[in-house]
């Protein structure tokens, strides 16, 4: 049981802290909730403000309410502390009765409930499910360096909308292209595949007849192929893929 000394040294503590909130909200007047901001400026309306500025409004009076709000809850668990005190419960559980440890009770004066019954002990989990979107793309969601994935990644997704323009310029990339509308970073990058045949060669159901599709890819493709000076007679593919190809090929002959 709590010593009169130390109930009474809790009952200053309360009442102190007590003091000075209500002195707080006396003297900003509730966090200046009790008035509009436009208040302060002298203006009829913010309609002509600058979107950024009533964006920094908007989020000053939400803080401002969740400062309110929390002082206001803090009030009235003092208020309980208090009420218990006057009826002799303060110090004890208000669910098991049992004895607040003096330790709790030093960092928290107006706890009403021991450790193993407080409300507040469970931490939520729960997160916005826009998060899933907004992780940083270029880890979690990339995913060019994982073998036989040919899936539409966040990177892939960033390349698409920065061919619309970035704050780069050539200047800022250390191989610029030669297409200033491919000027940002990793402008080269496979997009949606991880080898560059995959955006012209395609299978059929059974993934036996292939079939190329001629398009800018494949051009570029067999360009490549053209300097590295590895074309093969067998297709646009180079010698090692199409090596099961060539050999039935020859077998056939």
């Amino acid at each position: 049981m709590l010593t009169a000394q130390q109930l009474s040294s809790f009952r200053s503590q309360l009442l102190k802290r007590k003091k000075e909130l209500e002195v707080q909200f006396e003297e900003n007047d509730h966090y200046d909730l009790q008035r509009s901001h436009t208040d302060s400026v002298s203006e009829l309306s913010s309609y002509d403000n600058h979107p950024g500025d009533t964006g920094s409004e908007l989020y000053e009076r939400e803080k401002d309410l969740a400062l309110n709000e929390h002082d206001k809850l803090e009030l009235k668990a003092i208020d309980e502390a208090l009420e218990a005190m006057k009826v002799g419960m303060y110090g004890q559980c208000a669910e098991c009765a049992d004895e607040i440890p003096i330790e709790r009770l030093e960092a928290l004066p107006t706890a009403r409930y021991c450790i193993a019954h407080t409300p507040d002990q469970d931490v939520s989990r729960h997160r916005p499910v826009e998060e899933q979107i907004l992780t940083p793309p270029f880890g979690k969601y990339n995913l060019d360096e994982k073998d036989e994935n040919v899936g539409y990644d966040a990177e892939d997704s960033w390349q698409d909308v920065a061919r619309y323009g970035t704050s780069d310029s050539p200047s800022d990339i250390e191989n610029p292209p030669g297409e200033y509308e491919n000027t940002y970073t990793e402008w080269d990058e496979n997009n949606g595949n991880v080898e560059s045949y995959e955006n012209f060669v395609g299978v059929d159901m059974d993934g036996q007849t292939v079939t190329v599709y001629p398009n800018k890819e494949h051009e570029r493709y067999e360009e490549a192929l053209d300097e590295e000076g590895i074309m093969t007679s067998f297709g646009d593919l180079p010698g090692v893929e199409k090596e099961s190809y060539t050999n039935s090929e020859r077998q056939q002959e």
